[in-house]
């Protein structure tokens, strides 16, 4: 082979891997099951993310320790854009609830961008002796302790949110921890336990199979999704707003312009009607925030859940 061909050889192997390298894969840790609401607005996001950008993102669910598993994985990871965390606002409890986690949430892993929030829902068996939550609050104060609540374990979502419900009622239920929430809400329709506190993408099966019957959401406002269903605000208990965020976060150390660059996507991705429509539909208010402002709830969040968890007494396992 003459010079020219090996000079021309290299030169085209040089481009073809060029090509294969501009297009970069990007890994999102889910902490959960496949299925479950972080599940599908990460992969719904990284499916747009893909077709939007010039990398591919890839979902990977990694379990274990209530998410501990992949925030770590996420947080020891190179801060080179390639690895990201999809996560609620448990990632905050977690925290909380631990002082011996092998990661620094506000030090070793940064906001990037939250895509929504899911307003909770209580729902109870379809032949419960109660079909409001007026009644529902009766029935617990006339009989403290008795009403079981389910939960995806001590220090989840399900349960903390719970706690905070029965300060602002003034009631007192019996904790059921489960490994999961589906089971949970399984055991709710079929009158194993009498509460579940839980997400809408979650109890929208039951709800619409009439299993289970919802007494009232959680949110600022009614959910689009069950917009018969009254808030629990509304209901005159102002001081109760539960609305957990859902977003992505990537290791501490990532450049400024990666983490703006991500962050611009995923906004992008989260307001296209399209998506949004997806997304509403699961159960998730879309309510897009870039880094910046999702820094300041992190922080504001850490503060105030750990404050609250103190308070109501609760560790984790």
């Amino acid at each position: 082979m003459c010079l020219r061909k090996i000079l021309i050889f290299i030169a085209l192997l040089s481009a073809l891997i060029s090509a294969f390298a501009d297009v970069a894969r990007t890994t999102i840790y889910v902490p959960f099951t496949a299925g479950g609401t972080v599940d599908i607005f990460a992969r719904v996001i990284a499916q747009e993310l893909s077709q939007k950008s010039n990398s591919s993102f890839l979902v990977e669910n990694k379990l274990g320790g209530g998410g501990v598993i992949a925030t770590n994985t996420v947080a020891k990871s190179k801060p080179d854009g390639l690895t990201l965390l999809a996560f609620h606002q448990g990632i905050v409890y977690n925290s909380a609830l631990s002082s011996s986690l092998p990661y620094d949430l506000l030090k070793d892993l940064v906001p990037i961008a939250i895509v929504g929030v899911t307003p909770n829902v209580l729902v109870v068996p379809a032949n419960a002796p109660y079909k409001t939550f007026g009644e529902f609050v009766s029935f617990a104060k006339a009989n403290p302790m008795v009403l079981n609540y389910g939960s995806a374990g001590v220090g989840s979502n399900g349960h903390l949110a719970m706690e905070m419900l029965e300060a602002a009622a003034g009631i007192k239920l019996t904790h059921v921890p489960y490994k999961g929430m589906p089971q949970a809400v399984a055991d709710v329709a079929g009158n194993q336990i009498q509460a579940v506190l839980t997400t809408l993408p979650a109890a929208i099966p039951f709800i619409q199979s009439g299993k289970v019957l919802p007494l009232a959401t959680s949110g600022l406002k009614r959910s689009s999704v069950l917009p018969n269903v009254p808030t629990i605000i509304e209901l005159g208990y102002k001081g109760f707003v539960y609305e957990p965020w859902y977003g992505f976060l990537g290791p501490s150390g990532m450049s400024a312009e990666n983490v703006e660059r991500i962050s611009n996507l995923i906004v992008n991705a989260s307001n296209n009607p399209e998506i949004a429509k997806k997304l509403t539909i699961e159960g998730i208010e879309m309510r897009a925030t870039g880094y910046q402002k999702f820094k300041k709830i992190l922080v504001d969040d850490f503060a105030i859940w750990g404050e609250t968890i103190n308070k109501l007494g609760i560790k984790g396992q």
